[in-house]
Formats: C-alpha cells, sequence, structure tokens
C-alpha cells in the first residue's frame, strides 16, 4: 500500500484539497496521504506565499486528529526552490520501507515534462491524478505509472480564495473551520 504525497503551497488549505486527500484514501486505495507543503514551487511565483510555517499549520489544523492524513515539512529543510525528484530521493532514504506515489490534478500532469528530471519520477513512482476541467493529461495520460481516478471535480482555488478575502468576503465554507480560524485570526490575504 502505497503512501500519497499532495504537494502544494496550500496557500491556502480548501475543502478541495480535504476532498481529493479523503478521495485518494477511501476510493483510490492510498494507505495514507501527506500533505507536503512546499516553501516554494519552482513555477510559482513566491511573493503571495505566507510563510511556510503558517501555511503547514493551517493543514495541520484542517487535518486535526484524522490519523491517515498529515502535514508534512519535509520540503523546509531541503535546498530551494523545491524540486520533487530531491524530495522523493530524501524521503525514500529517510523511509526506506514505505512506497511512496504523487497526487496531482491533470493540469499538473500536462505540464509534467517541465519538472527536473521527471522520467526518474515516473520510472520510480505511480502518479494518482484527479480531472482537471480542460485537461486530460497530456502525453502522459496511456503511461503505466499514470492512474487516472473519478475523484470529484474540485473548482475550488487558493488563489479564488485569497482573491475573495482581500476583497472582504466570507469564505468561511471553502475552508475547514480550524484552519479558517486560524487565518482571520493572523489576517492573512487581507
Amino acid at each position: 500500500m502505497q503512501t500519497g504525497l499532495f504537494f502544494g503551497s496550500f496557500n491556502p488549505v480548501h475543502v478541495g484539497h480535504m476532498v481529493l486527500a479523503n478521495y485518494m484514501l477511501s476510493v483510490a486505495g492510498l494507505k495514507e496521504v501527506w500533505f507536503v507543503v512546499s516553501p516554494h514551487n519552482p513555477l510559482k511565483e513566491k511573493s503571495t506565499l505566507i510563510h511556510q510555517r503558517h501555511r503547514l499549520f493551517m493543514v495541520n489544523e484542517a487535518i486535526g486528529d484524522f490519523p491517515k492524513i498529515k502535514g508534512s515539512n519535509i520540503e523546509f529543510k531541503l535546498p530551494q526552490p523545491s524540486y520533487t525528484i530531491n524530495t522523493l530521493a530524501h524521503l525514500q532514504e529517510k523511509y526506506p520501507k514505505k512506497e511512496f506515489a504523487l497526487i496531482m490534478g491533470a493540469d499538473n500532469l500536462q505540464s509534467f515534462q517541465k519538472w527536473k528530471n521527471y522520467e526518474e519520477i515516473l520510472k520510480g513512482h505511480f502518479i494518482y491524478v484527479y480531472p482537471r476541467p480542460g485537461f486530460d493529461g497530456g502525453k502522459f495520460k496511456d503511461h503505466s505509472k499514470v492512474k487516472f481516478t473519478d475523484a470529484p471535480l474540485m473548482e475550488i482555488s487558493s488563489t479564488f480564495i485569497r482573491a475573495c478575502i482581500k476583497e472582504k468576503k466570507d469564505m468561511r465554507y471553502f475552508m475547514p473551520a480550524a484552519a479558517y480560524a486560524y487565518m482571520r485570526e493572523m489576517h492573512f490575504y487581507e
């Protein structure tokens, strides 16, 4: 049974992330899911990110005490920017008995060839793909290591939530309650 790695900035974590993690456990058959909070995705602008420890705290607040999902700060200790291939090598060394798989949206899979050493990632790891409107996975859609799932379409994004909060809109049901409460307390994204 595999441990699914759900990489992201989680800026902020929202109910869509939680639904996907739950689906990967309950329906797709992963043993556990780790939310790997990325300090800096090399393909994204860093200026919009709140500090990594706050994003990890919100992830852990969102998870609560559910034992099959955990937040991970593994990339906080690795050189920046974060490259998945380096994180995977570090995790395999630290947890040699675990089999790690990636969880990603079809949009990310479609641009997967831009990732550092993506061929090596595909050699050693399965990728569980959730649907995204308008994306079919591109050249990787028929790869033997790529598993498409029927996870619910979640058209909620952290970008949307941040924009609404900046406009003083109430987003309480778009985020897990504990994460939302912390975000409000800290006045993030306002």
